[in-house]
């Protein structure tokens, strides 16, 4: 067992600083009384190493766009690397998500879905192509979330996972709705977001029924 010369105390374990004073222990050290935790070194190792690759990108992007005036589409007259780094800041956004204990695998993935659409808005505006953005790529990473939504609350035994394939409904006629306010003919990948939405909520109510209404006299307080 270890021992401080200064305060004259014995400390069990391994030890190498005294907890009172901080000096050096002297004396042979014991085995660990907890047990390390490798899994968290690893994954603290490599979220610090994904920290600092996201962090050079962004400021390497930065210093090629501004400092050398390095144009990567040469008929756009935009500063690149702010998209470029508003793209890796949500990326890091997600991976912080992912590390973040007690979140739900439907909440986590809608809400970095939601901010995905938002990113694309704003590069499909700067870049020129708005309309493919909305009328196609948009629907069809929608209709991607809402079946992924659909099996997480299949599979989901705790009941987190419901609320977030009821939302799917709402999701599915919003987009028409608002292209009907716009009077615009709605979309074809719209049109088929919007019958996957109807069909994956009629498939909760015949497998999931009683969590179905439950889910909803919980939210509407009914």
């Amino acid at each position: 067992m270890k021992n401080c010369p200064y305060c004259k105390i014995e400390v069990g374990g391994n030890l190498k600083k005294c907890p009172l004073c901080q000096s050096r222990l002297n004396g042979e050290a014991e085995r660990p009384y907890f047990p390390q935790q490798t899994t968290l070194k690893i994954q603290s190792f490599f979220y610090k190493l994904q920290l600092f690759i996201v962090w050079s990108m962004v400021i390497l992007s930065l210093g090629l766009d501004f400092l050398f005036n390095l144009k990567v589409w040469p008929t756009l007259d935009i500063h690149w690397s702010l998209i470029v780094a508003m793209w890796l800041i949500v990326f890091e956004f997600g991976i912080m998500r992912l590390f973040k204990k007690g979140i739900s695998s439907s909440r986590i993935m809608t809400l970095f879905v939601f901010i995905v659409l938002v990113m694309l808005g704003i590069t499909a505006y700067y870049v020129g192509i708005f309309s493919l953005v909305t009328d196609w790529i948009a629907p069809i990473v929608v209709m991607g979330t809402l079946i992924a939504n659909f099996v997480l609350a299949m599979l989901d035994k705790n009941g987190n996972a419901m609320v977030y394939l009821l939302t799917n409904l709402v999701v599915g006629i919003l987009p028409y709705i608002v292209f009907y306010f716009m009077e615009r003919d709605c979309p074809i990948a719209w049109i088929v977001c919007l019958l996957i939405s109807v069909i994956l909520f009629v498939g909760a109510i015949i497998f999931k029924g009683r969590e179905v209404a439950g889910e909803i006299q919980r939210r509407l307080s009914v």
